[in-house]
């Protein structure tokens, strides 16, 4: 298999140094480029095309969760892996609003920070076990919006199906897992996907992950 290309994305070079001779390391992961602010990370993801850009948050001029958009424009196949020291989880949700694939705090053992990038890059989405409790908190609108646990739209309440399904996207599976897993096509899983964003009225996976955390599918069933 190829390697996994990477981007990083941080304004210390000292803590860029580390995880390069980190992932230098590791078998399977390439440093493609480095970038000390969001500026310099946009120029570099479009020449570079990395697979993966890992993001520090607090950069100098332009917030690493506000260039999230921008980044994924310049390097459209590129899955964006938060790394910061902010467990804040309204950065959290604006993170994962923006497109970001996963979130981890810089406290994160080594072996969490690898193998979060190489599930990022299959298409999982992961956030970080300290961060866990507080996705729920981050998927719940300001305004009081959210979709309730026990949801039932227009469109009619999950079925039983529907229901593994997004307990599955909940513990980070992608739809080709969850398919293994349940003995179905991939295309039936992404079928089912849709239904459910919009039966729930989300917009994402990441949202009806959320919802599952909430309670909207019991632990029972």
């Amino acid at each position: 298999m190829d390697d996994i290309r990477i981007l990083l994305v941080d304004d210390h070079a000292l803590f860029r140094r580390g995880l390069m001779a980190l992932f230098a390391a590791e078998p399977g992961l390439q440093i493609v480029g480095e970038a000390a602010d969001a500026g310099e990370a946009l120029r570099l993801a479009a020449r570079t095309g990395p697979d993966v850009i890992l993001l520090d948050n607090h950069l100098p001029g332009v917030r690493g969760v506000d260039a999230i958009r921008n980044l994924r424009e310049a390097a459209p196949g590129a899955r964006v892996l938060m790394l910061t020291v902010s467990d804040d989880s309204a950065d959290l949700a604006a993170a994962l609003r923006a497109g970001a694939s996963g979130y981890l705090l810089k406290t994160c053992e080594t072996a969490e920070l690898v193998g979060a990038i190489r599930r990022v890059q299959h298409g999982h989405v992961i956030i970080g076990a300290e961060m866990g409790t507080k996705l729920a908190d981050a998927m719940n609108p300001p305004d009081g919006t959210a979709v309730p646990a026990d949801a039932a739209t227009d469109s009619g309440p999950l079925t039983p199906r529907e229901r593994q399904i997004a307990t599955a996207i909940a513990n980070g599976a992608s739809n080709k897992v969850i398919g293994r897993d349940l003995g179905i096509a991939e295309t039936t899983v992404k079928v089912h996907v849709q239904s459910i964003l919009r039966k729930l009225g989300l917009s994402s996976r990441v949202q009806i992950a959320g919802w599952v955390l909430r309670g909207g599918v019991d632990a029972t069933e």
